[in-house]
């Protein structure tokens, strides 16, 4: 939540300055956050703590800190569980504090619009040319064209703060300078840190240059991409596998029309009349162990799926994991078409 300070009361607030200032927030949540005089939290007040108080009886003249929940839930700095915020949710609440070691709020999350606070950095790949959509990225880098009101990249950011992602980088290349224009200014209080590669390094060559990372999980994902992947779901599961590299995966079937012979020799052992064959394809979008990078070479071209090679030929754990729920690739020409028809029908 970017500005909070609407929802800050003093203890030593009257009761009265508590029922003004409940009246005044102009967002949906009618909660206070009461801060003693060395700015520590000490307390919670909503409107149902004020209808409980003045059916106790309570003075307008009385101090705040009468009437204020002492038992308040709240977060530790750096010390944020995914499946606690959704506890939380499930239980109602919808302000959620986050405080650090001398009990000072450092930031405070809207869990109507946070659906989750996952502990990953991410780095979304925006630097290729979009070269099979030409003309229409002659001019304008793939990341930046429209779907519906919105350029494609914007979907994947806001999927990400939606999920409470706070580190996010983008690497470019192609045009770099209209996205690093794009991202100049803050979204909902987060800095997108664009990163240039200064060559073509394939699409995951370029996370060498990122400077720093603050988390032991990192989420990489193509630009370009229009989903709706549920990145809870994907980090919990990554976690319950144990694993060093995890990959959204795309159910795809092959449907052949024919009567399929299965042969040794030249001898047929079985017909399969019109079978249909199941695949996973790769979807452009992984959980990797921060340290497992270091295994990518400096100033290489280096495509993600010769990393993932990499990792299997060295014996990491590489996991798939099944994406429910829509996915477009937008790289030709039909999947832009596609996808602006789609975005008409969903929430994305």
């Amino acid at each position: 939540m970017k500005d909070y300070k609407s929802h800050l009361i003093s203890s030593s607030a009257s009761f009265k300055d508590g029922l003004v200032a409940i009246n005044q927030l102009t967002d949906e949540i009618l909660c206070l956050f009461v801060l003693n005089e060395n700015e520590r939290l000490v307390g919670t007040l909503t409107d149902g703590d004020i209808r409980r108080a003045l059916i106790s009886g309570i003075q307008l003249t009385d101090t705040i800190d009468a009437a204020m929940k002492k038992d308040f839930v709240h977060l530790l700095k750096d010390e944020v569980i995914p499946n606690e915020i959704k506890s939380y949710r499930e239980k109602g609440i919808k302000l959620l504090p986050c405080i650090d070691g001398d009990g000072k709020i450092c930031k405070v999350y809207n869990l109507i619009r946070t659906q989750s606070i996952l502990p990953v950095d991410a780095v979304l790949m925006a630097g290729g040319k979009g070269v099979r959509l030409r003309p229409l990225t002659e001019k304008i880098p793939k990341p930046l064209l429209k779907v519906g009101d919105k350029a494609i990249i914007d979907y994947n950011i806001d999927r990400l703060l939606h999920f409470g992602v706070e580190h996010i980088h983008v690497t470019v290349n192609y045009l770099a300078e209209q996205i690093e224009a794009h991202f100049s200014k803050d979204i909902d209080g987060t800095k997108i840190n664009c990163v240039k590669e200064p060559e073509y390094l394939g699409t995951i060559g370029s996370v060498k240059f990122i400077p720093e990372f603050h988390h032991d999980i990192i989420l990489l994902m193509n630009a370009d991409l229009f989903t709706n992947i549920d990145l809870e779901e994907f980090y919990a599961d990554f976690l319950k596998s144990d694993a060093d590299m995890a990959i959204a995966a795309i159910p795809y079937s092959v449907s052949v029309p024919y009567g399929i012979f299965e042969l040794e020799d030249n001898s047929i052992k079985k017909l399969s009349e019109k079978p249909v064959y199941n695949y996973y394809a790769n979807g452009g979008i992984y959980l990797i162990k921060r340290k497992l990078l270091d295994l990518i070479p400096g100033e290489t071209f280096f495509d993600a799926t010769d990393f993932i090679e990499l990792l299997i030929a060295q014996g990491y754990k590489v996991v798939r994991f099944p994406l429910i729920g829509y996915w477009i690739d937008i790289g030709k020409p039909e999947d832009f078409k596609k996808v602006q028809e789609f975005v008409k029908h969903v929430k994305a």
